[in-house]
C-alpha cells in the first residue's frame, strides 16, 4: 500500500465517542467502555473486553476468553478473525496483527480511503513466551496507549527479575513466596518465564487464577505442573505460591510458612507503590510497553500523526511534538492502568 501522507481526514472518519474509539464508515467500535452494536476487541482483558456488544470480533484466543469470563454476556454473535486475515466491511479493509501484550492480543490496521490508522490495544516490546510478539506496521497514524508514557519507566527484562525470585527461593528455603500476579496473561507469563529458567517444581495457583491458566494448557502453552492451592496438605515452604494481588496478605494468606510477599508488575518500579502494598519483593515484570519502548515503536510506524488512547498521555503527546510529529490526546475513559 502507497501511503497518503496526508492526515487531514482522520478525524472525520475515526472519532472519540463516549463509548470509545468509533469507525464510521465502518460502522464499528474499537474496545468500546459500554455495550454497542459492533465492536473490535484487541484483547480479552476486561478493561477493553466489556459485556454486552451485540457483534464481537476478534482472535480465537481472545473471544475464547471472553466467553469463559463473561458466560453469555461476551456477545450476541461473535467473529473470529485469524491474525494476518484481511476483512472487508464497505470500503474498509480491516486486519488483526500481533501486540504481543498477552495471548490473542491484537493490533487493529484499518485502511480506508488510501489511508492506515493502527490501533495498538494495549501492547508491550520485551519477549513473551505466552504470545506472539508486536509487530510494528507501517502507517499513516498510530493510536498508541501509554500506561508508563514517563521517562522513569524504562523495564528490565523478565529474565532478571525472575532470577530475583528463584535466588530468594534459595536464601530463604523455610519460606513460602507467594507472588501477586494479574490472573490473565501475567499469572501464564510468569510460570512460562520459571519454567525457561530452569524452574521444574510446581507452581501453586490460587482458585481464581485456574481456569484461564487451564485455557492457556489447551492452547499448547507448557505451563508444566500448577496445581491448585486447595491440594496441599503443607504450609508450602519453599514453594512458589501464585494469586491474586488481592489476595497478598489477607486470611487466605496465613496457611502459608512465613510468606514472602512478592508481586510482578510494572508499578513494583515505583518503590511507594510496593511500600503501600507491603510488598517485601517487588518483580518488575511489565505487560505493557515502557517509555523507549513507546518512542522506538513510534519511529518504527512512520505515522505522520500519533494519538495517544490512555495513560500518560501528556508526556507522550510532548515528546512526539517535540520531534516534530503531531500528536493528541484521546481521552479515552474506561481503562484500568492497575490490570497490569
Amino acid at each position: 500500500m502507497v501511503f497518503s501522507g496526508s492526515t487531514r481526514n482522520f478525524q472525520k472518519w475515526l472519532l472519540p465517542k463516549a463509548a470509545g474509539l468509533y469507525c464510521e464508515p465502518g460502522g464499528f467500535y474499537i474496545d468500546p467502555n459500554s455495550a454497542v452494536d459492533r465492536a473490535i476487541v484487541t484483547h480479552a482483558h476486561s478493561d477493553h473486553a466489556h459485556p454486552g456488544n451485540y457483534h464481537v470480533l476478534g482472535t480465537r484466543e481472545t473471544i475464547d476468553i471472553m466467553k469463559i469470563r463473561l458466560g453469555s454476556f461476551s456477545g450476541q454473535t461473535m467473529q473470529v478473525v485469524k491474525l494476518g486475515e484481511l476483512l472487508k466491511v464497505g470500503n474498509v479493509n480491516i486486519t488483526l496483527m500481533p501486540a504481543g501484550h498477552i495471548l490473542g492480543s491484537a493490533q487493529v490496521v484499518i485502511d480506508y480511503d488510501g489511508q492506515r490508522a493502527v490501533i495498538s490495544g494495549d501492547y508491550k516490546r520485551h519477549s513473551d513466551p505466552t504470545c506472539l510478539p508486536f509487530e510494528p506496521i507501517p502507517c499513516d497514524l498510530f493510536i498508541t496507549e501509554a500506561t508508563f508514557g514517563l521517562p522513569v519507566f524504562k523495564h528490565p527484562m523478565a529474565d532478571q527479575e525472575i532470577g530475583k525470585l528463584i535466588s530468594s527461593i534459595a536464601t530463604f528455603p523455610e519460606r513460602t513466596h507467594q507472588v501477586g500476579v494479574y490472573g490473565l496473561g501475567k499469572c501464564q507469563r510468569v510460570i512460562m518465564h520459571l519454567r525457561q529458567a530452569g524452574y521444574e517444581r510446581p507452581i501453586w495457583l490460587h482458585g481464581a487464577l485456574r481456569t484461564v491458566s487451564d485455557y492457556y494448557l489447551s492452547r499448547g502453552i507448557p505451563l508444566g505442573e500448577i496445581p491448585p492451592v486447595a491440594d496441599s496438605v503443607s504450609q508450602l515452604a519453599g514453594e512458589i505460591v501464585l494469586c491474586p494481588p488481592s489476595a497478598i496478605g489477607d486470611r487466605w494468606s496465613r496457611r502459608f510458612a512465613e510468606p514472602v510477599a512478592a508481586m510482578a508488575s510494572g508499578w513494583m518500579q515505583v518503590r511507594g507503590r510496593a511500600r503501600q502494598r507491603n510488598i517485601e519483593l517487588p518483580l518488575i515484570i511489565s505487560d505493557h510497553v515502557d517509555w523507549p519502548g513507546l518512542l522506538e515503536t513510534i519511529s518504527e510506524t512512520g505515522a505522520r500523526e500519533i494519538w495517544v488512547t490512555h495513560g500518560r498521555e501528556e508526556a507522550l503527546v510532548y515528546a512526539v511534538e517535540k520531534n516534530g510529529t503531531k500528536a493528541r490526546a484521546l481521552s479515552l475513559v474506561g481503562r484500568d492502568d492497575d490490570q497490569e
